[in-house]
């Protein structure tokens, strides 16, 4: 970067990336390539690689319903405000006073009321307190309602070796081994709990810039900084890139930090469809040929917003074409690799490792350290250039204090493991075998006509349950079988689309898995969860006609 500042249709959604392009059905034209269709698709890959997402829709009788289902569980919502406000029905809710009756509600507004009447039913399948490390099993506080939700009690009862399919511990990290953590624990004795001050400051020690180098090394690039909370590393750095006069385009399901960094920026918002590239190129070509509105100058900056992983549909961002666009227009791109560092890849090295691509093609990495690494924070990796300018501009470096030594060295000790420096191939062969879990898992989803989103090498598996009825019913009749799941609906999700999102771990091993997938195939056959049809996708379809410019 010259300038720091600067910066499925089908139940197979098949996108054959060849290194031949004659056996890969791609044609080359004057300087441009152009996917030709397979099975009705067409291929606009660049990558060698083969992508296969999953984007099934449901029978049209399932929509119904869920609509319904909602109707439904509206009205009554109604009727329980009406008996709420003349004393039939006891107010569990906060209510303005009297002397607040004529300023604007505070309470009133719709989400308030979706929060009392129906999240509320449901409200015992979430924040549920774990009592030991959140690792492949955990131990779980039993706590009861007496109140349909309102209030908990504990019974004083522990729920003992629940399967965990909902932590984000890919590798295995976050765990309790004595001989693992020898590390951690020696820090911990020299450097204590805390630092108590910014990076700027008096927070800077020589474990963040051993931490730093290592993180560098392991990407392949220049250099790096770190930050002690994942979710502020993207909304406290993307403000310090680019302000007023810049452009920023967003797809349309990254997660909030980054929309809290772009909201927070100043700059102008521009949303495209979910790993669209045709939606993204028609934004990329407004933006150069208009430019700014009223003025018409020229975008200061234009910056592309992606995640490596997206956690609530699984799927994985179709970076070989969105590197070619962003080389096209002269754009710069920002990727969150918060699910996908240490999850893809042959080593781990994220989706730039899975698509076989150059770090120097992203203009600006991030990730986490609080999922594949079993800590806390993330990081900003690239040029010099760029990490040199956000140390001196960062919020986050100016401002938060710095990640706590023990965290950092339990980070140093994960990516030592993964890059074979503890002399051990333990850290290669976790990241083998989270793949191969992956695999399995999602492959006898699909076999038992389960409705499953995302990739086929992603971790995250969204299980479709459509009807907001069956969300609190699945995930407690999964508690009752001792496995611990993640249910997720409307506002998070798309009002028809409730689902359960699986974690896939390299801790699980194969004995915990079929204990869940048998669980699972005999909860689908009572609630009626299996709507597999292989029906065409409602997702738009990617690729109609594409076109790239390669450059070598």
């Amino acid at each position: 970067m010259a300038n720091p500042s600067a910066v499925c249709n089908g139940h197979l959604h098949y996108h054959q990336k060849q290194n031949n392009l004659l056996k890969s059905g791609i044609s080359k034209k004057n300087g441009i390539t152009k996917g030709i269709k397979k099975n009705g698709v067409s291929n606009g890959s660049l990558s060698k690689k083969a992508f296969i997402e999953h984007f099934e829709q449901a029978p049209m009788y399932v929509a119904v319903l869920t609509f319904v289902g909602f109707g439904v569980g509206t009205i009554f919502g109604y009727l329980r405000d009406f008996m709420r406000a003349w004393g039939l029905e006891k107010r569990n809710i906060a209510t303005e006073r009297e002397q607040q009756k004529d300023f604007v509600p505070l309470y009133q507004d719709f989400e308030n009321f979706y929060t009392r009447n129906l999240y509320m039913r449901i409200r015992d399948n979430w924040n549920r307190p774990i009592c030991s490390v959140p690792g492949p099993q955990f131990d779980l506080m039993e706590r009861v309602t007496d109140d349909y939700n309102w209030t908990f009690r504990f019974t004083g009862r522990t729920i003992k070796n629940v399967i965990n399919m909902g932590s984000y511990n890919y590798l295995g990290f976050a765990e309790t081994d004595a001989n693992a953590l020898k590390t951690v624990a020696k820090e911990l004795q020299k450097y204590g709990t805390g630092i108590c001050s910014t990076r700027q400051e008096m927070g800077t020690l020589d474990k963040h810039v051993e931490l730093e180098k290592l993180v560098a090394r392991f990407l392949g690039v220049e250099d790096a900084m770190v930050f002690g909370m994942g979710f502020a590393t993207n909304s406290m750095n993307i403000p310090a890139l680019v302000g007023k006069g810049c452009l920023i385009l967003s797809d349309e399901l990254n997660h909030t930090s980054l929309v809290l960094g772009a909201r927070l920026s100043g700059a102008t918002i521009r949303i495209f469809k979910h790993n669209n590239i045709q939606s993204l190129e028609n934004l990329l070509k407004d933006a150069i040929i208009y430019g700014q509105p009223r003025s018409r100058r020229a975008w200061r900056k234009i910056i592309i917003l992606v995640e490596g992983i997206y956690s609530m549909e699984g799927s994985i961002v179709r970076l070989p074409e969105i590197v070619s666009l962003k080389r096209k227009y002269k754009a710069y791109l920002y990727l969150d690799e918060a699910h996908s560092i240490g999850a893809v890849g042959a080593t781990g090295r994220g989706v730039v490792e899975y698509f076989g691509m150059n770090p120097d093609d992203v203009d600006v990495l991030m990730g986490t350290f609080t999922k594949s690494f079993g800590a806390a924070g993330g990081y900003i990796a690239g040029k010099k250039d760029l990490v040199d300018f956000l140390r001196t501009h960062s919020h986050s470096a100016v401002y938060a204090t710095s990640m706590c030594p023990p965290v950092a060295e339990q980070i140093i000790r994960a990516m030592k493991c993964l890059m074979g420096l503890d002399g051990t191939t333990q850290g290669l062969q976790r990241v083998q075998k989270l793949g191969k879990n992956t695999r399995y898992f999602r492959r006898r989803l699909h076999e038992m006509g389960f409705i499953v989103y995302g990739n086929d090498d992603s971790p995250v598996v969204p299980l479709l349950l459509f009807m907001p009825g069956k969300i609190g019913a699945f995930a407690r009749r999964m508690l009752e079988k001792s496995i611990g799941v993640v249910v997720v609906g409307f506002p998070a999700t798309p009002i028809t689309e409730s689902r359960a999102r699986f974690c896939v771990s390299a801790a699980h091993t194969r004995e915990m898995l079929d204990t869940v997938l048998n669980a699972l195939d005999e909860l689908g056959d009572f609630l009626h969860l299996k709507y597999s049809r292989y029906s065409k996708s409602a997702h738009p379809e990617l690729y109609e006609e594409s076109r790239f410019e390669l450059e070598d």
